[in-house]
């Protein structure tokens, strides 16, 4: 009888996380779902505008190809990318 719940209850959490056990379209896995792909969307796109307005070629397809859930995008940002130019100073007279 022990077997039975046990497999019984395993089925529980798949059904559970598949979606099917909870409330409205998504679900549980189809909501995280949605949240990663809009994190990662999000950081995508600000480090491939950075990467193309520094004109980095190289960087824009790596950036294009690999997908990392927004941590190389993050990176990329932070770490990679080369400073904004110094505002531009008023000659003097």
């Amino acid at each position: 009888m022990r077997h039975d719940f046990a497999k019984s209850n395993i089925m529980d959490w798949q059904n559970f996380f598949a979606g099917s056990a909870s409330p409205g379209i998504l679900g549980v896995s189809g909501l995280l779902l949605a949240i990663v792909l809009l994190w990662s969307l999000i950081w995508k796109g600000m480090a491939l505008w950075k990467a193309a307005h520094q004109e980095s070629k190289v960087w824009f397809i790596v950036l294009l190809v690999v997908n990392t859930v927004g941590i190389l995008d993050i990176l990329y940002l932070y770490v990679f990318s080369k400073k904004s130019a110094s505002p531009v100073e008023a000659p003097k007279m």
